[in-house]
């Protein structure tokens, strides 16, 4: 009798786990976009944080699902999924950028905003992710938006943009190619270098009017931590912490820096 109850719960537990979380595809800009619901047990009505994956990488980066998992726990659910062109969403990598990946995370917002027991919706994002979440919270604003946590924002994709640098390769920034080939066999379409050149990043973010926070290493090499001290001085209730010596993956200390956005978000939106 008592294996027999052993085997009965193994095999519950595992069951009442998975049902918090639950995969789905939503329309995007460019196609389905493949994501992840995750839903805290027991609850009925809570906050929700879409969260945004940064340039070439995809929803279960450790960092991305440490603050899933930790928003979790503290009764806060959350959307992460994959850009266009990313991960197990639809769409041609080369025709991504960054406003058609707005437009992307824009349409999670409208999904997320239908499910009922969602009472307010926040935004959070990784490395370009980072810059998608803050046009987008400029573009919704505060009434949509409640807040905003933005790990290594890569507002330096405007600038490396026009310098003609796209991770360490170099090009004419006047007269892009039609694709830049990077690391992984990557190609970055011409259309995503020009939209960015002349990408508004502060001039859109700065229209968020609510809380915002950034995470920052200081050893990030990749984006310098000063552009997430110039997105403090553009948010009128915007807060820095910076990591010393964390590169921009937080690597060895995505926990951490999860931990402190999830954190951030608790204190803004269990009020």
């Amino acid at each position: 009798m008592m294996k027999f109850l052993i085997v009965l719960i193994l095999l519950i537990v595992p069951l009442t786990a998975s049902a918090q979380s639950q995969n789905l595809f939503i329309d995007g800009d460019h196609g389905k976009l493949s994501a992840i619901l995750q839903t805290p047990d027991g609850q009925k009505n809570y906050p929700l944080v879409i969260i945004c994956h940064g340039f070439t990488a995809n929803k279960e980066h450790l960092l991305l699902k440490n603050l899933a998992d930790d928003l979790e726990a503290a009764g806060i659910a959350s959307i992460r999924f994959d850009f266009n062109g990313h991960g197990n969403s639809e769409g041609d990598f080369q025709d991504m950028t960054v406003l058609n990946e707005i437009e992307d995370a824009k349409k999670v917002y409208e999904y997320a905003s239908r499910l009922p027991e969602v009472k307010n919706i926040s935004i959070a994002g990784h490395s370009q992710g980072g810059v998608v979440a803050s046009m987008v919270a400029g573009q919704l604003g505060a009434k949509k938006i409640k807040a905003v946590a933005l790990m290594a924002p890569a507002a330096v994709l405007r600038d490396d943009a026009l310098r003609g640098n796209l991770m360490g390769v170099t090009y004419d920034a006047a007269n892009p190619p039609e694709y830049v080939e990077i690391y992984g066999g990557h190609k970055v379409g011409r259309n995503y270098i020009q939209t960015a050149q002349v990408l508004p990043i502060y001039e859109t973010a700065e229209k968020f009017t609510g809380a915002a926070l950034m995470i920052h290493g200081t050893g990030d090499v990749i984006v310098p931590y000063t552009y997430s001290l110039s997105y403090k001085k553009i948010f009128k209730r915007g807060e820095v912490k910076l990591l010393e010596g964390v590169d921009h993956s937080f690597h060895g200390e995505e926990s951490r820096a999860a931990k402190i956005a999830a954190e951030f978000f608790v204190r803004q939106l269990k009020k």
